[in-house]
């Protein structure tokens, strides 16, 4: 079976992501910060399709931009696109829509490296 190279996830906006949250000027909308979670949050899942035992990924870039605001109670869904392998290094391009439109987009960089065996820390 070949692995996909596509992957979407979906929140739904509440309180504890917006704007106003941390303490910007905002109203109540979905924060930057929240967006590029969700955004990483994607990427990883779709990471861990190609990963071997014992490999996990961390997040090394993201270049983003936040198009329109989306408000608390809408879901927002983002798409990440594997763009390519070089080595330990997975580039994703991802697109974030919520129920009126395109509100987001970016490219993003994960590194594999070893999973931390969390009874060595």
């Amino acid at each position: 079976m070949d692995k996909p190279t596509q992957h979407s996830l979906t929140w739904t906006v509440d309180d504890t992501m917006t704007a106003k949250r941390i303490g910007a000027a905002g109203a109540k909308i979905l924060s930057t910060p929240n967006m590029l979670a969700l955004m990483e949050a994607c990427a990883l899942e779709l990471a861990q399709e190609y990963l071997d035992e014992g490999v996990t990924t961390v997040g090394a870039e993201a270049h983003i931009r936040h198009l329109a605001p989306t408000p608390v109670g809408m879901q927002v869904t983002a798409t990440a696109t594997l763009r390519s392998i070089e080595r330990r290094k997975m580039w994703f391009d991802i697109e974030v829509h919520d129920e009126k439109g395109k509100c987001g987009e970016g490219s993003h960089l994960r590194i594999m490296v070893p999973q931390k065996d969390r009874s060595q820390s």
